[in-house]
């Protein structure tokens, strides 16, 4: 494919989902918000335009795509309602991508065709109560009896656990000890009947409230041996791999609320009255909403940079985390400054500001804080 007709289909995909965006999305969220109501609607008519399949391959039913296409498609979404952007971004790169990345054929076959389809969801089970950034020292514990894992333990902040379209989930457990004494952590996929999985009631939360999040518990869950996921052992390092891939979903996440805000800041700036002009006529409004979009510029380069790193399959850790930073914090200070546009209009709860502010602070905590990803970015640096 040429370049030009790369650009041309990404365009393309943009201004669909953009659309989609607006005339479905927009109208909904508001209430689904204020319900904490699950888009089940939304998550179907978005597995038939292809959201759901768009960086696998067609073999498994997905698009054929690639992961710059989900970016675009997660950051229209995200201009409008960061839930359901959420929901796909976990879905495809926390949920779909474990088992395209490191499942055998017979594990791609029985679960990608539906999970491309949008027709089922899968969850990724690393966050543990007791641990929160230090998702390298689990407890949750696997046993080998016979031709079965036995699963013990309890993951936290878990989204799309407990949906009625979740079909399974993949954890990290660890499975015994290294020969340097640390614990030996696996992967291992667990269906979402299966016995002894019990999804906790779903979480009242600061943002991303119509998005499904739960805690999990595993007791005595039993599971074949056949649904390790990739090597014995390298559960962690796979998951590593797979939140590399995701931060850049994040990023493009966050830049779409960094967007949003520009919209509303833009919108209300030219409507609004103000010591006898338009609000936006204003020096000081003009260059708050100067830096918003500036912010934003500097947000999409970052996120577009670590993909294009991504497929042509060079180094990315590091892009990857600059490209979550950035566009997290971008989202964070244009929610700040488009509800200070906005004044009181924007500190009503119903605003799209701020909604956009309660999201945005999600995206400095979600899938490694701020703070561990200044602990990759300086580690890539080789300072001591």
């Amino acid at each position: 494919m040429s370049h030009r007709s790369s650009e041309q289909g990404y365009e393309g995909l943009r201004s669909k989902v953009r659309e989609f965006a607006r005339e479905e999305v927009a109208p909904l969220a508001a209430e689904s918000n204020r319900r904490g109501a699950f888009p089940y609607a939304l998550v179907e008519t978005m597995g038939g335009m292809g959201l759901f399949g768009l960086p696998f391959p067609e073999r498994h039913g997905g698009g054929g795509g690639d992961h710059l296409s989900l970016c675009l498609a997660v950051e229209e979404l995200a201009r409008v309602d960061s839930s359901v952007a959420a929901t796909l971004s976990a879905a495809v790169s926390l949920g779909a991508s474990p088992i395209a990345m490191f499942g055998d054929s017979e594990q791609k076959e029985r679960w990608l065709p539906e999970l491309c389809a949008g027709r089922a969801l899968a969850a990724f089970g690393l966050t543990e109560p007791h641990g929160g950034s230090d998702a390298g020292a689990p407890r949750t514990r696997a046993v080998e009896e016979g031709t079965e894992w036995v699963l013990d333990g309890n993951k936290s902040f878990i989204t799309n656990s407990g949906t009625d379209i979740t079909r399974l989930v993949t954890v990290t457990a660890v499975t015994g000890e290294r020969a340097d004494g640390r614990p030996e952590i696996s992967a291992i996929i667990v269906p979402s009947a299966t016995p002894g999985l019990t999804v906790r009631e779903a979480y009242t939360k600061l943002g991303w409230r119509a998005s499904d999040t739960h805690a999990l518990s595993l007791s005595a869950c039993r599971v074949p041996r056949g649904n390790l996921l990739g090597r014995r052992g390298r559960g962690f390092s796979q998951f590593l791999a797979v939140l590399d891939r995701s931060r850049i979903t994040l990023a493009a996440l966050g830049t779409g609320v960094a967007q949003g805000c520009v919209d509303e800041a833009v919108r209300h700036a030219r409507e609004r009255e103000a010591f006898g002009a338009r609000l936006g006529a204003h020096q000081a409004v003009r260059f708050r909403i100067a830096d918003m979009e500036a912010r934003v510029h500097n947000a999409r380069l970052s996120y577009q940079h670590a993909a294009s790193r991504m497929m042509r399959g060079e180094p990315f850790t590091k892009e990857a985390a600059i490209a979550k930073l950035t566009a997290s914090e971008a989202a964070m200070d244009n929610a700040r400054d488009a509800v200070q546009v906005l004044g009181g209009q924007g500190c009503m709860d119903d605003s799209v500001v701020a909604r956009h502010y309660r999201d945005a602070k999600i995206l400095e905590i979600g899938e490694g804080t701020s703070e561990v990803q200044r602990m990759v970015i300086a580690h890539h640096l080789d300072l001591p």
